[in-house]
Formats: structure tokens, C-alpha cells, sequence
């Protein structure tokens, strides 16, 4: 293990980045001691918002890098990386969060919720922690976070939520997007780094993962619905007392066509643009059915994306050694704590690249890494698109990564048994 000037300077701004983030809360909480509009005031505010951490840490490696070597390999390095996750999740975010595709969600959780034996609002919580995320096996994890934490924001995460439902509810969502990508090979990004090299198909991943995950799924959604039953229902009915009208239904059906054109055309990125081209189009022609596009909070969970891609690329030389020494079950312990402090397909990426593993060692890996992927922001790429829409609904405090991880241990936990305890079919 050599590394170069360039790769320790990037391993310590990682984990710096990595730092950064468990302080977003402080760094905002400074901003409020200056006043508004001041120069200090606007620093400590950019700074505290957990899009930007890794966006500006892969600057500053850039710019470092320029400076060690120069200008032109550090635009070479930069040109030599695959951004395709990050323009993918811009453009998922900004289809799947509109109100057509919302209200077609929500149509179909709220159908499945009435077949249940419960009061409304429990059955349509646990139905949106159920359906939402294993949704994200068919029309990609973005996009089910993105759909998933917009209807839990309307209905259970303003008015009348206390910090622990709030808390509780993001720490299952990230980890059941995290697992519930899982039924397929295709929509998980963990699992989209390993399923060619290692011929994963769709009838592997329901044969070791799938099943085993839906289990994981359901009881982490039953746990939280049971423990808040109560100030699911309280909350739940002080959200709705301005109910809107449904878009029409076939203005969902249109935003689905454009949601699967995207979905199914996820590697070709001027291809997947050009078809989001078309969707801004047909947005404008429909304002009337339309919300505004939350174009903003798509930018920035690219920007974290493409930051964290900048600063993964240069990690291997300590990360790597660190994954082919491991047995199987350290290996999934170490890659399930590991994916808190690096995003999850980085490790699988990593693990993908050595030669001649056992089928102990992928599935471990695997497994490791989409169990550990409610912990933190970074731990799954669509978290901060979570991360983002359900911000605001914590107040002007925001989301404390502290306590998002204390949460996350329970469903995180709950994860890990089923994927590592249940047998394979």
C-alpha cells in the first residue's frame, strides 16, 4: 500500500466530508447567531446544509489535486468519472415528485391500506413503509425514496409529530429503500455495481436477497406502527385537514410512461435527458395539474451525489485491502457499519473488482452494505434525496445525524438478522 500524495489528501477530506456531516445541525445553529444577510450568517447556512458537505470537499480536492499535480490531471481525473447516478437521480427526483405520480401513489397505498384490519391512518403508514420502498425494486430506489417521503411528509410529518415518530419514520425509510431495492438487479445501487460482473439475475436476487428482504420491510413498517399507533392516527388526521383533489388520472398515467421511458433508459444519460426534455414541455402545456417542480432540491441531491463520487474515486487504496481480508461474517458486520461512513455501492464497486471471490463473500458484501443503508445520509445514494424533502418538517433545526443513526440502529438491526439469519430457498 503506496499511496499517492493525491489519495491521502482525498482520504482526508472523506473523512472530513464524512464529519461534516454530523455537524450540519451545529454550523446552522451558528448561522442564527449572526443576523440575516450578513456575511456569517450566509457562510454557516450554506455550510450547514448536508447537500452541499461532500459538493465542497470534492472542490477543495480538486483543487488540492491541481495544485500537487496539475491543473490538466486534475480535470483528467475529474473527466474519467462516471456521474451517471448523479444526473439520473436530478431527473428521477424531479418526475417522480410531482403531484400526478404522488397522487397515483398514494391512490394505490391508500386501496391496499382499506383491505387491512386497522384504523386508516395505521394502515396507510404501514402500507407506505411496506409498498413504497419495494416499489424502489421496479422503478429504481430515487425514485421510490423521492415518492415515499413526500406522501409520508403530507400525511405524518408536520403538525402534531413528535421528534421520535419523525425520527423513527426517516430512520425506516432509509433502511427499507436500502433493502427493499433488493427484489431486482437492476434498482439498487449496491447491487447495480455487482449484477453484471457476477451474473446476478433477477431470480438470484429473490431466491437469497428478495424474500428476506420484504420480511426485514414488513417488520421494521409493523414495529414503528405499532409502537406510534396512537400519534400515527392523531397526526395523520391534523395533516388532513385541507385535502386537495387528486390530479386527474390520466395525467398519472402520462407521468408514469415518462417515469418508465427514464427508468428504463437509466445508463443512457443523454438519452434519459433528452426524454426529461420532452416532460419540462409537457409540464408547462399542463400548469393547471401541476405543482411547481422542486428542480432545487434535485440539484442539490445531484451536487452531493457528484461530490461523493469526486471523493469515493480516490479511496480504494485503503478501502479495498480492507474488504478482500475479511471473512464472511466480519465481512458483512465491517460492510454494514463501513456503508455509514462511505455510500454502499461504493463498497459493492470495490468488492465487484477482485478476482476469484466465493459466493460467501458476494453475498456477504452485498448483504453488508444494503443492511447498513439506513445509518447515515451517505450510506445510500437515494437518501439524500429523503434527506431533503423531509428536512423542513424537523424545523429550523433540520435533521440531526446523530440522532437519525440512533434510530437507524433498530431497522438497521432488524435488517441485518433477516438478511444473515434466514435461510436461502
Amino acid at each position: 500500500m503506496n499511496p499517492s500524495a493525491v489519495e491521502i489528501l482525498a482520504a482526508i477530506l472523506f473523512v472530513v466530508a464524512v464529519f461534516h456531516t454530523f455537524f450540519v445541525k451545529t454550523l446552522r445553529d451558528l448561522a442564527l447567531r449572526y443576523p440575516e444577510a450578513t456575511l456569517g450568517h450566509n457562510i454557516f447556512h450554506l455550510l450547514g446544509e448536508v447537500e452541499i458537505v461532500f459538493g465542497f470537499w470534492a472542490g477543495v480536492l480538486v483543487v488540492g489535486f491541481a495544485l500537487l499535480k496539475s491543473g490538466k490531471e486534475a480535470v483528467r481525473y475529474v473527466d474519467g468519472l462516471n456521474f451517471t447516478e448523479a444526473y439520473f437521480v436530478f431527473v428521477v427526483m424531479s418526475v417522480a415528485g410531482t403531484r400526478p405520480i404522488i397522487d397515483f401513489a398514494s391512490r394505490m397505498i391508500g386501496a391496499m391500506a382499506r383491505i387491512l384490519p386497522m384504523s386508516n391512518a395505521q394502515a396507510f403508514y404501514l402500507m407506505a413503509l411496506v409498498l413504497g420502498p419495494l416499489l424502489g425494486s421496479f422503478i429504481t430506489e430515487p425514485a421510490a425514496m423521492t415518492v415515499t417521503a413526500l406522501i409520508l411528509r403530507e400525511r405524518f410529518m408536520k403538525a402534531g409529530s413528535s421528534d421520535s415518530l419523525k425520527y423513527a419514520t426517516l430512520a425506516i425509510l432509509f433502511t427499507n429503500v436500502s433493502i427493499g431495492g433488493v427484489l431486482t438487479s437492476f434498482a439498487a445501487p449496491p447491487v447495480l455495481m455487482v449484477a453484471t460482473v457476477w451474473q446476478w439475475d433477477f431470480r438470484h436476487m429473490m431466491v437469497h436477497f428478495g424474500w428476506k428482504a420484504a420480511i426485514a420491510v414488513l417488520v421494521n413498517a409493523a414495529l414503528a406502527t405499532g409502537i406510534f399507533r396512537k400519534e400515527i392516527a392523531t397526526a395523520s388526521a391534523e395533516n388532513a385537514e385541507s385535502p386537495r383533489a387528486f390530479a386527474p388520472f390520466w395525467m398519472s398515467i402520462v407521468h408514469l410512461l415518462f417515469l418508465g421511458l427514464i427508468v428504463a433508459t437509466l445508463h443512457y444519460v443523454p438519452f434519459f435527458l433528452f426524454v426529461f426534455l420532452f416532460f419540462l414541455g409537457f409540464t408547462t402545456v399542463t400548469r393547471e395539474y401541476q405543482d411547481d417542480l422542486n428542480l432545487k432540491s434535485s440539484l442539490l441531491v445531484a451536487f452531493f451525489l457528484g461530490g461523493l463520487v469526486v471523493l469515493g474515486g480516490l479511496q480504494s487504496w485503503w478501502l479495498a485491502p480492507l474488504i478482500r481480508n475479511l471473512k464472511a461474517l466480519p465481512l458483512f458486520l465491517g460492510t454494514a457499519v463501513l456503508t455509514a461512513f462511505t455510500d454502499n455501492a461504493a463498497l459493492t464497486f470495490l468488492g465487484a473488482q477482485i478476482p476469484n471471490v466465493t459466493e460467501e463473500f458476494k453475498y456477504a458484501l452485498v448483504a453488508g452494505a444494503v443492511a447498513g443503508g439506513g445509518l447515515t445520509v451517505i450510506a445510500n445514494a437515494p437518501n439524500p434525496a429523503g434527506f431533503a424533502i423531509l428536512s423542513e418538517s424537523f424545523g429550523a433545526a433540520g435533521i440531526s445525524p446523530g440522532r437519525l443513526f440512533k434510530a437507524a440502529l433498530i431497522p438497521v438491526g432488524v435488517a441485518m438478522l433477516c438478511l444473515w439469519l434466514l435461510p436461502g430457498l
